[in-house]
């Protein structure tokens, strides 16, 4: 039997109980499978057996699963002599990550391509929060990135982020219209501007790599296998995305960015010769509910991967979960269509595909493992017809999938600890001059610490502010710890005074003893401010006099003294009738001068801009 004749076997047909076993030749799978059908009516199975035969016959393949029941049970089915070709990929492998860079060695004609792949698999996820914005800004950035050594996407945070680290990124880009944007648009940028839209690229992206499951697997900067050495040397791939153990958005991006580079690595093959070429060979691609990687850019792979020997065999469950590029690729240029037992929608979808023999009413009633099909036969795509989808193959009487993952992690994994340990390095190695910053102040300094007297404070969005002196670092603060702290306001001490022959207590400002977060009387812009509670901060009265009176309030217990700020209610109820007949005389004169003055309220006056709105007087 010739190469090409060799068949993959699938289905038997079920006409008349004339039962006979039929597959595809190898050379009409290079135009692909498609296959659609119910849940629980036999695909996965279907292509389960497909791809053993692959195993079993010596070709190249990868397979691509979702639920990860398959993955494991093909393992199984591996011969003693090919475990050397096996790379098991389990991203929930957590002790032993796999090293794949998605963005590794990428030739300046292949960059574009790299980069609409990876924003095609973000847009997929995040559908309903995209703009054109974040589309530019991140499609610049991960341009930028690819032509920087050693890059990885946990680059893509810290460009928005890292000054230093964006400039040595810049300096390194050649692409003059990438290089136009960063020195020409970027910095025009108002603060506003990319709070808004850098900040939504580092709260999507930053849902990645904060977690450790994907952080160390696309945080190594070099792969540790070659998919184009894999598909010209018949190896065996096959990648275990259970959304269960991996995360839905996970396992969809990082089977994204899979398909992607194995994509490129077909595509390189164009460097080869026509002669070379027609020695090279086929590469079977196999995915499960294939809609959930099914990006923009996968619409370019059913079009173009068979010209480089990638054959694609794709399975999911309806019509509406591909995109219209999606859908009208796959329509458009497949060879083989398998149907199993489908809705009315996809029903009347498929009519005009298989009638007249078939009706959308036949679509909609096949049992468990029957299916209609369209199959190519020697380059022409045949009348439709029934069969029966052929049962499990048997596995074999000595299973070697311990070995097989043993000798996989040893090959392309790293241990934990290693990877998390150059990862750190990577974060923590910064140019000379954030060094010499650094000791300047004693010690390194994190985002949020103080440097150089200015505090540097992540907000939310992962963004960088210049705050004055006497800050304290947000993310201790949200966490509720704490460095040593000493502020460097002085103590002032106001003496007692007579309102109403009550005797004024005296106020201290107790900052060089109390823990930062307890007191209300920062000192911010070297302007006293004496606080309300909770976070709201009043701003000081403009004349001598009416601070007074407003220190008299705060006497009189109306504005409370941080020592009982945690107890506003208790503090409130201690106020006497004397005490509150006195504060309303106090605020009637500081409202009486106010006005007097022609000065506005809003300028700092009580219930201004700078006071708490809900507050009543």
């Amino acid at each position: 039997m010739a190469n090409g004749d060799k068949i993959t076997y699938f289905a038997e047909t079920d006409y008349r109980n004339n039962k006979t076993k039929f597959g595809i030749k190898e050379a009409d799978r290079i135009r692909h499978v498609y296959v659609i059908g119910k849940t629980g009516t036999g695909k996965s199975t279907l292509l389960e057996n497909m791809a053993i035969q692959d195993i079993q016959n010596g070709n190249g393949m990868a397979f691509v699963d979702p639920h990860g029941k398959s993955a494991e049970l093909l393992l199984d089915y591996v011969p003693e002599s090919r475990i050397d070709d096996v790379l098991y990929f389990a991203p929930f492998d957590l002790e032993y990550p796999v090293s794949f860079n998605v963005m590794e060695d990428v030739g300046i004609d292949k960059r574009h391509l790299v980069a609409n792949g990876l924003m095609s698999a973000f847009k997929k996820i995040w559908l309903d929060a995209w703009s054109a914005r974040m589309e530019y800004i991140l499609n610049n950035i991960l341009l930028a990135l690819l032509e920087y050594p050693d890059a990885t996407l946990l680059g893509v945070n810290r460009m928005l982020a890292d000054k230093d680290y964006r400039k040595m990124v810049v300096d390194n880009v050649t692409d003059v219209s990438v290089k136009a944007f960063w020195q020409d648009e970027f910095a025009k940028y108002g603060e506003r501007y990319m709070q808004e839209a850098g900040a939504a690229i580092q709260n999507k992206v930053g849902q990645f790599i904060s977690n450790p499951l994907i952080r160390n697997i696309i945080g190594q900067p070099h792969s540790s296998f070659d998919i184009r050495d894999i598909e010209d040397n018949k190896k065996i791939v096959i990648i275990n995305l259970s959304k269960g153990r991996v995360g839905e958005a996970n396992a969809n991006l990082l089977g994204g960015m899979l398909i992607t580079k194995i994509y490129l690595a077909s595509m390189s093959r164009a460097d080869a010769s026509q002669e070379e070429l027609r020695k090279l060979p086929n590469f079977y691609l196999h995915v499960d509910e294939f809609q959930s990687f099914a990006n923009e850019s996968f619409a370019d792979i059913l079009s173009e991967a068979r010209k480089y020997k990638l054959n694609l065999n794709i399975a999911h469950q309806y019509i509406e979960q591909m995109q219209d590029e999606v859908k009208a690729a796959v329509f458009g240029n497949v060879g083989t269509m398998i149907v199993f037992r489908i809705g009315a929608n996809d029903a009347n979808e498929l009519e005009k595909e298989f009638a007249p023999q078939f009706t959308p009413e036949d679509l909609v009633n096949l049992g468990f493992a029957q299916i209609y099909i369209k199959l190519l036969i020697d380059g022409i795509s045949s009348q439709p017809f029934s069969a029966r989808t052929l049962p499990p193959i048997p596995a074999p009487p000595v299973s070697y999938k311990e070995r097989i993952i043993e000798n996989s992690r040893k090959r392309f994994a790293r241990p934990r600890a290693e990877v998390e340990k150059y990862i750190i390095e990577w974060h923590t190695n910064t140019n000379k001059s954030e060094k010499k910053s650094s000791s300047t102040n004693g010690a390194s300094k994190n985002v949020g610490e103080v440097v150089n007297n200015k505090t540097t404070e992540s907000n939310k969005n992962g963004f960088v502010n210049s705050k004055t002196q006497n800050s304290v670092p947000v993310n201790n603060l949200q966490r509720g710890k704490f460095p040593n702290y000493k502020s460097e306001t002085k103590s002032e001490v106001k003496p007692e005074t007579k309102i109403e022959n009550k005797v004024e207590p005296k106020i201290e400002n107790k900052s060089e003893n109390r823990n930062p977060i307890e007191r209300n009387d920062f000192k911010r812009n070297n302007t006293r401010r004496d606080g309300f509670q909770g976070n709201n901060f009043h701003k000081p009265f403009k004349t001598q006099s009416n601070e007074e009176e407003f220190r008299k309030a705060i006497a009189l217990n109306y504005l409370k003294p941080a020592e009982d700020a945690k107890k506003p209610v208790e503090r409130k109820k201690k106020m006497s009738e004397e005490n509150v007949f006195a504060l309303r005389e106090a605020l009637s004169e500081i409202l009486s001068e106010t006005k007097k003055n022609g000065e506005a309220l809003a300028s700092g006056g009580v219930n201004g801009n700078g006071t708490n709105g809900n507050t009543n007087y």
